[in-house]
């Protein structure tokens, strides 16, 4: 018997053995089920072994996929104490070698090394996907705060301007029919085009008057609606997709 047969796991945290490869090498006359159940009895559970189905990596016990467990190498020394054989001694023994080989400063540095490889490659890619969406956000933002950093109202017309070269299919003409249609402006009679009530609550606009002279002597107030700050930003987010 030799027991370098034996493969040791390295895929998890901890290295495992095969319970099928440890019950060929300790030359266990008996059913593998039927053996390995009667050490479960010892007090093992499920932390100390995993259910596997290697072959075929499913669920099914058909053909040639038969169950087999992972355990782990404290679980199978202590199986090859239980034999009280030259095969159990011998193989407790490679276990012991293996374990000192696992612990040494170079394999905990080289285990170390390749978890933080790992999380630097997770790092990798969430930082690519974050630069995408700030590449992706970058218009909108570099618009939206140029807005923020200034006081001035503007017209209708020109917001329809900005929104144009920032990709919306819109024009002035086509901006007052939409602000209409969706109650930010008045639709009709002497007040077309005055802010609703729900745009002046939200802050969206504000009313410039203009007094005009007329030639016969008279006055009279002009009244035009122009977006503040607040409505310049409020409408960038209904027209510019995030």
């Amino acid at each position: 018997m030799t027991t370098a047969l034996i493969p040791i796991n390295y895929d998890g945290g901890q290295p495992t053995v095969s319970a099928r490869a440890l019950h060929t090498g300790l030359g266990i006359r008996s059913n593998f089920t039927t053996w390995f159940d009667r050490m479960c009895e010892y007090g093992f559970t499920e932390v100390d072994y995993k259910k596997c189905f290697p072959n075929l990596e499913s669920g099914c016990n058909g053909g040639q996929n038969r169950v087999d467990y992972l355990i782990s190498v404290d679980m199978a020394k202590q199986i090859c104490m239980l034999q009280r054989s030259p095969e159990g001694k011998q193989i407790r023994q490679y276990f012991i070698d293996l374990e000192k080989a696992w612990n040494t400063p170079e394999q905990i540095m080289a285990r170390a090394l390749k978890v933080a490889d790992k999380r630097i490659e997770l790092l990798k890619q969430d930082n690519a996907v974050l630069a995408q969406d700030v590449e992706r956000m970058r218009p909108k933002e570099i618009f939206a705060d140029a807005v923020a950093a200034s006081h001035t109202s503007i017209l209708i017309g020109e917001l329809a301007k900005l929104l144009k070269q920032n990709g919306v299919e819109t024009g002035q003409r086509r901006l007052f029919t939409w602000m209409r249609d969706n109650g930010y402006l008045i639709k009709g009679g002497s007040s077309r085009n005055m802010p609703t009530q729900k745009g002046m609550e939200l802050g969206l606009f504000e009313i410039k008057e203009t007094t005009i002279n007329n030639p016969d002597g008279s006055i009279r107030i002009s009244r035009t609606t122009k977006v503040t700050g607040r409505g310049q930003q409020y409408f960038i987010n209904k027209f510019i997709p995030a």
